[in-house]
């Protein structure tokens, strides 16, 4: 599977777009590493968030970083409350969740979307929030791209 984040067709108020990896403390060094152009930014609980732009790589990165500490790769699109979700986390050098999607026409599993299961697999605890997209702060920005200008 390659990895690439074509440009948004939209860039409507009511469209919520991310691509993105994710990862622990533990893999943050290998994975600026590992991706030229990686750009980290911090997400609470031990994580950062790289924006996936117009970077093209595939997943064998992902799996080599995860040696050293969980990576998942999230990506979602909404439009007015519609949309899709899919994620995929290594550990080990391995898969150990995913991948997963939800269209936008399927409900929601019962252990949570496939981001916040993933965000789950690398330690995040919600606490007090909806969930653990909620509890990370995934909606304070509303496309990929603007991660990077915060």
């Amino acid at each position: 599977m390659e990895i690439l984040r074509e440009p948004a067709k939209w860039q409507d108020a009511g469209v919520y777009c991310l691509q993105a990896v994710v990862v622990t403390e533990s893999a943050r060094s290998r994975l600026l590493d590992a991706i030229e152009g990686a750009r980290l930014v911090p997400l609470g609980q031990g994580l950062s968030l790289m924006p996936v732009t117009e970077t093209r790589f595939g997943t064998e990165p992902l799996a080599e970083c995860s040696e050293h500490g969980a990576v998942a790769y999230v990506e979602a699109e909404y439009f007015g409350g519609a949309g899709t979700q899919s994620a995929q986390v290594w550990e080990g050098g391995e898969t150990v969740l995913g991948p997963l999607h939800v269209d936008e026409d399927e409900p929601v599993p019962a252990d949570g979307s496939p981001i916040s299961q993933a965000l789950r697999r690398l330690g995040v605890l919600k606490g007090d929030h909806f969930d653990e997209f909620d509890a990370v702060g995934l909606g304070r920005h509303r496309h990929t791209d603007d991660w990077l200008s915060a």
